[in-house]
């Protein structure tokens, strides 16, 4: 009877935790630096989730290698659902492919929501030779080694991207590793680098100020925020589709109430009109409400691990 008594005892203290959730603030782990998508997103949201759960949501930045590191973070975390994990296709597909991790990026955390999504673009600063796609590779291709690109880490979307598109244009760039794309944003527009390949809501404010070129965006259609700017078909490029999608989610075993308590919050915040309206001006395209569930994020998180893993082991991309 004692093991029985025990584990009944267990489950009634998981059940009264899960009522009285929340009791203290909320902490939403974000990978990358501050201003960033991940960063941005979590605090748009954090007010709306406050009106739910009736506790502070805290935004924190925890960096380095890739993402892994916060991410891990919350990996170790206690699944009592007081730190959360927003993430994205770098921090919680590519980065646990192309890094050596303690965690294991599926089956370590329990899903909570997917949120946005929004197309990776291919940039440079305003010096650069030719005005279009098609001048940017010729130039490139008579000026192998020439050009810098800058890539979030090492092993990131942008650092497999450019390796593929390397081969298939036939040239060679000088890679130069950041901790968030903001900082490669911010080098492209004040021309220390030449080219950056990253979610468009990065750099939709500088491209509206005509602080740096889009040659491209990485989708098949043209992108709302900015539709003058092509396709990477319409640019005649050689290249990977890679929609860029954000979800959020808590440590593995976080109790199911919790989980649903948070997946509410998440929605309410998710229809909110002022911050649909603020996602919109970033270029986020919020999922659809019947996406915004804990089985969507997982199918979704699953299916793009599977796929992107077959492209990296292409590329022979990985973190030194």
């Amino acid at each position: 009877m004692k093991p029985f008594l025990a584990v009944l005892l267990a489950l009634l203290a998981t059940d009264a935790a899960a009522q009285s959730y929340p009791s203290r603030p909320i902490t939403i782990i974000a990978p990358t630096t501050a201003g960033g998508p991940p960063d941005t997103i979590a605090r748009l949201l954090s007010e709306p989730m406050r009106a739910v759960l009736g506790q502070p949501i805290v935004v924190e930045n925890v960096t380095g290698a890739g993402s892994t590191l916060g991410v891990g973070r919350v990996a170790r975390s206690a699944p009592d659902g007081y730190t959360l994990s927003i993430g994205h296709l770098n921090s919680h597909v590519f980065s646990s492919l192309t890094y050596p991790v303690s965690y294991d990026v599926v089956n370590d955390f329990q899903p909570i929501s997917l949120i946005t999504v929004a197309p990776m673009a291919l940039f440079g600063r305003i010096g650069l030779p030719g005005s279009g796609a098609k001048e940017l590779v010729a130039w490139l291709k008579a000026n192998p080694d020439k050009a810098s690109f800058g890539t979030v880490g090492v092993g990131g979307p942008a650092r497999v991207w450019a390796t593929d598109f390397q081969s298939n244009v036939g040239t060679r760039f000088q890679f130069v590793p950041y901790r968030g794309a903001f900082a490669i944003v911010q080098d492209i527009v004040g021309g220390q680098i030449d080219l950056g390949y990253a979610e468009g809501s990065n750099i939709l404010t500088h491209l509206k100020g005509g602080k740096l070129k889009a040659y491209a965006i990485a989708a098949s259609t043209r992108w709302a925020a900015a539709p003058e700017v092509p396709t990477i078909e319409e640019a005649g490029i050689a290249g990977l589709q890679m929609p860029f999608w954000h979800g959020i989610w808590a440590p593995k075993g976080t109790p199911p109430d919790i989980v649903a308590k948070l997946n509410a919050a998440v929605t309410h915040a998710l229809a909110d009109p002022t911050v649909r309206a603020r996602l919109a001006q970033m270029g986020q395209e919020i999922y659809p409400r019947e996406q915004q569930t804990q089985q969507a994020l997982a199918a979704h998180h699953q299916a793009e691990v599977e796929k992107w893993g077959a492209v990296i082991k292409a590329t022979g991309v990985k973190a030194e």
